[in-house]
């Protein structure tokens, strides 16, 4: 099956909106074992579309079309289907029924322009939207069978999952079973991952990928067909051996999911102390449910004197090391811990830019220290010629990665402090208690 996507609108076009929901569909289909063969995206002209429509009709087996299904005059997708069809838009009453109905509940009148997202071509097959109020539609066009569906990320994603992946499966029989791995890395650049796996020998029907986003890169093992899969496990294995710290975790989306995930299972508990990040590195916590188990505290000491007052730091020690140095880190860890005895404390103190550097202690220098019962870990890292963000990205994800090691080697060997091949580490400490 040749599966492609359409995206319209000219803010996507022109760039003005970035296209998330193409990202998210490509990714979602890989994870059912079916990749995605084209993506085309197209202006608010109906000409473009009607002729866009008709010409991948002809390559494809079935084309997503995302977007111009509203009420205004630059939602164009049913007409422009309509016309590459040489078919006329009829108004599907039931879904006039239903919008009607729809907005009597929510005690408001309903606009006149809403009634045009009940017209759809004749031929179409009405698609419920569950989340919205304009429906998508399917029609055969040449040898496609288009799907359209709204542009709202949050409809758009509910109609993937809960019509468009069932058509699919009900439809189209896939030409071979497939499987997909994945593999999330940091502190190592793209090249450097190629160069250590391009030597490796990769069983038939295996292919391999990467996807960099900072701060990861993403390693995709891909398995085509019965004997590919069967072989599948095995290399997984050779990979990571042969990335070794490489490798932070597995079909997990970011590290920070990741350490979520293993703070719950293992019933271990946190707090915070952030300088540099300024409550990013909480916040990555914060974005998944269930984080208030384990997460104690996350607390912003951005000046020398918060970290006084709210951590107890002693004066002396920002005077003599500064407010940037292993020293500083490793007691706001402590003292964050204390205050609410946590089994583990994470502090973040640096120079993220673009100004406030010295020769000494440059743009990008960012202490982070671990602390456990057992013990202290604090690092200096060197995050040179990144932008402000990335320098917080980076230091974040390195702190999680520094815990998230810590929490497993309470059962098994494993260092919590790892070299990474594209960011130095000018300096570390580890103290054991």
């Amino acid at each position: 099956m040749k599966l492609e996507m359409i995206c319209t609108g000219e803010e996507v076009l022109s760039g003005q909106i970035v296209d998330t929901n193409a990202a998210w569909f490509a990714n979602t289909m890989m994870n059912q074992g079916i990749e995605l063969q084209r993506k085309t995206t197209v202006g608010d002209r109906l000409d473009d579309l009607a002729n866009t429509f008709i010409e991948r009709s002809q390559h494809a087996d079935v084309i997503l079309v995302n977007g111009g299904l509203g009420p205004t005059t630059d939602d164009l997708s049913a007409e422009a289907l309509a016309l590459a069809l040489g078919e006329e838009l009829v108004e599907d009453k039931d879904w006039r029924l239903y919008l009607i109905e729809l907005f009597k509940k929510i005690d408001r009148k309903l606009p006149a322009n809403m009634l045009k997202q009940c017209l759809i071509p004749a031929s179409a097959i009405r698609i419920d939207n569950a989340e919205g109020t304009a429906p998508g539609f399917r029609a055969k066009l040449n040898n496609a069978w288009l799907f359209f569906t709204p542009g709202v990320p949050i409809e758009f994603k509910a109609m993937v999952k809960q019509q468009f992946i069932p058509f699919i499966e009900t439809t189209y029989q896939p030409a071979q079973a497939t499987l997909l791995h994945k593999l999330l890395t940091l502190g190592h650049g793209e090249s450097f991952l190629a160069d250590k796996l391009d030597v490796m020998e990769i069983p038939a029907g295996i292919t391999l990928g990467y996807r960099p986003s900072a701060p990861h890169v993403e390693v995709k093992l891909f398995a085509r067909g019965d004997a590919a899969i069967k072989q599948l496990p095995a290399f997984i294995e050779k990979v990571k051996d042969t990335l070794g710290t490489a490798v932070v975790t597995e079909n997990c989306p970011s590290i920070a999911q990741a350490v979520h995930e293993l703070l719950l299972n293992k019933k271990r508990s946190l707090s915070i102390a952030e300088s540099c990040t300024g409550g990013m590195l909480t916040n990555q916590l914060i974005e998944f449910a269930g984080s208030s188990s384990y997460l104690h505290q996350g607390l912003v000491t951005y000046s020398n004197q918060a970290k006084q007052n709210i951590l107890g730091l002693n004066a002396e020690t920002i005077e003599q090391y500064g407010a940037v140095s292993i020293e500083t880190a490793k007691a706001m860890a402590e003292n964050v811990r204390a205050l609410g005895d946590s089994d583990y404390a994470l502090a973040t103190t640096g120079i993220a830019g673009p100004d406030g550097g010295s020769e000494e202690k440059p743009v990008g220098t960012v202490c982070i220290a671990l602390v456990s019962r057992r013990g202290c870990w604090v690092q200096t890292v060197q995050l040179k010629n990144r932008s402000r963000t990335i320098v917080r990205t980076m230091s974040c994800a390195i702190a999680l990665d520094m815990l998230r090691r810590s929490v497993l080697a309470e059962d098994e060997v494993q260092a919590v402090i790892v070299p990474y091949s594209f960011i130095p580490c000018s300096d570390s400490k580890i103290v054991m208690y």
